[in-house]
């Protein structure tokens, strides 16, 4: 197998898992409800707290980090190669973004973005969840909490002097979550934007 099948067999397989959608698996098998029909429509952890509460939030958001964080680690081990790493975390936020299980829909990627992050750099990722916490606990908007935590991510690598990959992971991974979020801001400069634990079946 030469070098360049194995990686896009790696990025293929980092695409597949993170495609699973763990807000409509855990939504559908434990409460009878698929999130897309509730509150924002979306199929992530703020919306799945909105339709089913904190343990099945908890459940969705342990599901989706763990899709980002396990195909990269594999990747890190197999390859030994951080540009790898990074490209295989990425196909993995694709995949929830763009689930082929859901006819190319998705969620947002936050989730899966802090799972790839935690195995990249532990410190990065508490710069991510200390921004998120903050902005949350001032805001209780969700989606700003989101992608001021995902700016975070560039920003720590930068000052930790992470690996160049892992800069640019976190440098497209924010665009990610920006492009997702575009409806999201149009609410915010609205002001019409859903709080985090609004109950709200628009």
């Amino acid at each position: 197998m030469t070098a360049g099948v194995a990686l896009a067999g790696a990025i293929a397989c980092g695409y597949l898992v993170g495609s699973v959608p763990f807000g409509i698996l855990v939504g559908r098998t434990l409460y009878g409800v698929d999130p897309r029909t509730v509150g924002s429509g979306n199929i992530g952890t703020a919306n799945s707290f909105r339709a089913f509460g904190r343990a099945g939030a908890a459940l969705v958001l342990l599901g989706d980090a763990l899709k980002g964080a396990l195909a990269t680690f594999a990747a890190l081990r197999v390859f030994e190669n951080p540009w790898v790493a990074a490209a295989v975390g990425l196909a993995a936020i694709v995949g929830h973004n763009w689930s082929v299980f859901l006819r190319f829909r998705g969620g947002k990627g936050v989730a899966t973005t802090l799972g790839v992050v935690i195995v990249l750099s532990l410190w990065a990722a508490v710069a991510f969840g200390a921004v998120w916490l903050l902005t949350a606990a001032i805001t209780r908007y969700s989606s700003l909490a989101s992608m001021l935590g995902s700016a975070a991510v560039p920003l720590a690598m930068l000052a930790l002097h992470a690996p160049e990959p892992y800069g640019w992971y976190g440098v497209i991974a924010l665009a990610l979550v920006i492009w997702r979020h575009e409806d999201n801001i149009r609410r915010l400069i609205a002001g019409d934007e859903l709080r985090i634990g609004t109950k709200n079946t628009r």
